[in-house]
C-alpha cells in the first residue's frame, strides 16, 4: 500500500496551508517506511547511532504528544515510551518492537493532535507553557515548529532508507 501524499494547496488560507504542509510531512515519513520489514525498520542508520525509521516514527509520536497534548492543551499524560529513567526510549528498540504498534501509536497521536488543534485559532496561545520558561505558544508557532521537526527528520529518513535498500526520492 502506498501512502497517498497530497501536495499542499497553492492558494489556501494560512491555516489550511500550515495544516497541509504538516500533513504532507507526516505522509512523507510514512512513505519512507513503506514496504520494509520490522527488522529493516529497526535497522540503525550507522554505528554508534541508534537512529532508525521505526525510532523516528516513535519519536514523532512523542513529539505530537508533547506539543499537542502537553503544551497546546496543558494535559500531561506522560511519555508513550520510557520516561525520566530513559528519555530517549523511543530510539532504544528491541526485537519485540513492531511497526504495527509504532505506526498505530503515531497515528493515534496525530488524531489527538488534530482534534486539539481544531479548538484553537492560529493566534490562540497554548494552555501549557514552554518546558524552559513560562511562555505560551501560538498554534501558528506550534504548526511551524512541527513542520520543521518533520522536515528535519524526513531528511534523516531519506538517508536511513537509502542505506537499507537503496530507495531514494521524495
Amino acid at each position: 500500500m502506498t501512502t497517498q501524499r497530497r501536495e499542499p494547496a497553492l492558494n489556501a488560507d494560512e491555516r489550511a496551508m500550515l495544516e497541509g504542509w504538516l500533513d504532507y510531512h507526516r505522509q512523507t515519513l510514512a512513505r519512507k517506511c513503506e514496504g520494509l520489514t520490522d527488522a529493516q525498520l529497526r535497522t540503525a542508520s550507522v554505528e554508534p547511532s541508534e537512529l532508525s525509521l521505526m525510532g523516528l516514527v516513535r519519536h514523532m509520536a512523542e513529539v505530537e504528544r508533547g506539543w499537542f497534548r502537553k503544551v497546546l492543551v496543558g494535559d500531561d499524560p506522560g511519555p508513550v515510551y520510557g520516561g525520566d529513567e530513559d528519555p530517549d526510549a523511543e530510539f532504544h528498540l528491541t526485537e519485540a518492537d513492531t511497526w504495527q504498534e509504532a505506526y498505530a501509536t503515531w497515528q493515534a497521536e496525530i488524531a489527538v493532535a488534530r482534534r486539539h488543534a481544531a479548538r484553537f485559532g492560529l493566534d490562540d496561545l497554548s494552555e501549557g507553557p514552554s518546558r524552559f520558561t513560562d511562555e505560551r505558544f501560538s498554534l501558528r508557532w506550534i504548526y511551524t515548529h512541527m513542520i520543521e521537526e518533520y522536515a528535519r527528520h524526513n531528511g534523516h529518513a531519506d538517508l536511513i532508507r537509502e542505506r537499507i535498500d537503496g530507495a531514494t526520492g521524495d
